[in-house]
Formats: structure tokens, sequence, C-alpha cells
């Protein structure tokens, strides 16, 4: 069973699936296996039987979390119910943490208080990308511990992490499958300034993969844009992961001049970009790995800006700026996020080729922090370690 609550989690649990379909110990298998649970369109499409898309429900912040506790509830019944019915092997939550982490707690508590000699149902629990708890509530960390069997780390320094804090808790560091998704790119011949052309830069506009995101920064961006476009010359183009958010965003962007829209394509845009403008995210890692310069922004309601204020004890949210331990990417947050303060940190990017590339030097060192490719097939491998199915195979007692 695997459940994933946002477009990102939805690429990684399908290339997870891809990579446990063809491991050597699984095709040894009398039986391919099946997979179950909630994800989005990729998942499907690697065979996984869905009760819902719950990329659909991507949620912004604690105030949105609010507003539909009520679904959540009732989606989060609905797969702690199929969990108890259909059994499965092993439980694999992939990020989403608020989500997922609650589901641990609870799916482990179920599996507790109905543990007896007829009931000796105990899966695996397996969560794919570490909780941000290194960030904030360091606490958090203690009840995973109590819960996750295995923790599969994409960030080189959060098995230390948690090895200093709680050394009890199995952390397996595979890398980033970031590095097999864009290996085909030709990343490592790009010039570390712009060559010359006739073409004016091109700029991409990343507002978020969730429509309370793009409510939220598509406004601003455009307004950016339109100041840096009073300054120089360039090419704009705004990247949506799906048609909803496309359609959405066409309709705020009726009045906004000669800008492309597409939805997809991420990855060939990243490899031909100048600059980007990106909401803090996974996607500031995939614009590392291309070595765009970027400035990276967030801004949510008032209210969980507050408590993220209060609790949040990193110096910088952009992955890169993290893993490198300075600022690489400019990062403006809320009431910082303004057009201008945008548009200045873009152009300080756009017109400075020297520092444009240092930019990209840093972001070299960032991405070779990540290790080589395989991390799906190494995660894969780590999770079959941990159910040990081979032993379970060769069991005469093996239902």
């Amino acid at each position: 069973m695997l459940i994933a609550g946002e477009p990102s989690g939805d690429h990684l649990g399908a290339e997870l699936v891809r990579a446990l379909r063809v491991a050597p110990r699984m095709l040894a298998q009398p039986f391919p296996p099946r997979f179950i649970g909630a994800g989005g369109p990729h998942m499907q499409a690697a065979g996984v039987n869905l009760s819902l898309d719950l990329t659909e429900h991507a949620v912004f912040g604690i105030s949105d979390v609010l507003r539909q506790y009520r679904k959540f509830r009732t989606i989060f019944n609905q797969l702690l119910r199929r969990a108890q019915t259909e059994q499965p092997d092993a439980v694999i939550l992939i990020d989403f943490s608020g989500f997922n982490r609650r589901f641990a707690r609870a799916l482990k508590n179920r599996i507790r208080a109905r543990r007896n000699v007829f009931r000796n149902w105990d899966p695996k629990l397996i969560y794919y990308v570490s909780p941000q708890v290194w960030a904030s509530r360091e606490s958090r960390a203690d009840s995973l511990a109590k819960d996750i069997d295995l923790l599969l780390s994409i960030f080189p320094f959060e098995k230390e992490w948690y090895h200093n804090r709680i050394p009890t808790l199995r952390v397996h560091y595979i890398g980033h499958p970031m590095i097999d998704r864009f290996a085909p790119m030709p990343t490592a011949t790009r010039p570390s300034s712009p060559p010359t052309t006739k073409l004016p830069p091109l700029v991409l506009l990343l507002p978020g993969s969730r429509q309370r995101e793009l409510d939220s920064h598509l406004p601003v961006l455009l307004e950016a844009a339109a100041l840096i476009r009073s300054h120089t010359t360039i090419r704009v183009r705004v990247i949506l992961p799906n048609d909803r958010l496309t359609e959405r965003a066409r309709e705020r962007m009726a009045l906004s001049g000669n800008m492309e829209i597409q939805t997809g394509g991420l990855r060939e845009s990243l490899a031909a970009a100048d600059l980007a403008i990106a909401s803090s995210g996974t996607v500031t890692m995939e614009c590392a790995f291309f070595r765009v310069p970027t400035v990276v922004i967030y801004k949510t309601s008032r209210f969980t800006y507050e408590i993220g204020r209060r609790i949040i004890r990193v110096k910088s949210i952009a992955m890169p700026n993290i893993i490198a331990g300075k600022t690489i990417y400019p990062e403006r947050i809320q009431h910082a996020a303004t057009a201008a303060n945008i548009a200045a940190d873009a152009l300080t990017l756009l017109e400075n080729p020297e520092r444009t590339r240092q930019v990209r030097e840093q972001l070299a060192k960032v991405i070779a922090s990540l290790g080589t490719g395989g991390a799906s097939h190494r995660g894969a491998e780590a999770i079959l370690d941990l159910w040990n199915l081979h032993t379970r195979a060769d069991s005469p007692n093996r239902t």
C-alpha cells in the first residue's frame, strides 16, 4: 500500500513501484506483487490500484488544512479501512507529512490494540522522504521512531541527524530520484554563462503545484515579470503540472501580455532556461539540477506564516540553500515577496554574468552531493531487506 498526496510524491511513488516490480527478489516470486493505495496519475499508470486521486486534494498551509478537515478525515478513515481489509505486507508513506505521520500512528495503534494469536497482521511501515523534523519541532522524530520501521532519506545530511538524535530509528539514505529522472538531459555540457544568442533570456515562472499556491503566487510573479520587462527584454513561460491549474492560470493571465503558458515539460524548459522564479518546494531542487539561477518565493496565509515563523529553526527554506549551508538562491518570503523585490533579485542575476557563473558552480556542488543515480532501486532493495521477502517466500508457514 502506498499513499502520496502531492504531485512530487506521485512521481516518487510511481518510480518506486516500477523499481519494486523489477527487483530480482520480487521477480523470483511465484506471483507478481499487487499495489494499492492513494496517489495520482503517475502511480495509477505504474499499476497502483488507487482508492482516489489524493493529489487533487493537496493543501497549502495550516489554514487550508483546517478548512478541509472533514474531507481529509473522511479520506483518512477510508484508507485506514482499506488497509485493515486488504492487510498489505508493507505500507509506504510518501512525503505528505501532516497526513502520513498521523496515518502511521493510527494504523500502528489499531494493529497493536487488536493483535492476538488469531490477529497477527503486522505490516512493515516505510516512510519515503523524511518529514522535515530537522527544520522544526524536532520532537516529532520521536513519534516517527515509534511507528516507522524504515525511513528512506533522499538528502545526505538527514541520516547523521537521525543517528545523533534517535539511533534506534532505521534510516537508509538512497540518494535523490531526480538524478535518474533527469539524467538523460545534457546538464554536464551546459555552459557556465549564457551563450550569445539572438533570443532574449528565458525566464520561467513556477508558481507551485497546488491551487492555493497558484492563487497566492501567480499575481506577484506576473507583476514581477512585467517589472523585469520594463528594464530588459525577456521571454516568459509559466509552467503548471496539470491541465486544471493551467486553465485556472489562463483565466488570471488574460491581460498579462505576451507570455507562454504550458502544462508539463518542466525539464525541457529548465534545460533551456536562463532564470526561474519559483515557489519553495521540490521544484527548487529541479532548478538546481539544471543549474538554473532562481529566485525562491513563498506566500501563505498570515495564520500559517505566524505559526511557521515561531517553529521553523533553519535559516533557509530552499533546499539547495540548506544543503549548501549558505544562500545560493535569494529567498523572498511572505511580506518580502513583493514584485519589486523579486524583480530586483532577478535583474541582478540576469545582468551579472559573473554572479550567474558563481551560482551555477555552487549548484553543481549541491547536486554532486546527492550521489549517483539508482535511488528508486536502492529504495526498493531497502524495503525488501526490511520485509525479508526471500525468507518469507521460503517459509512453509507463509500465507
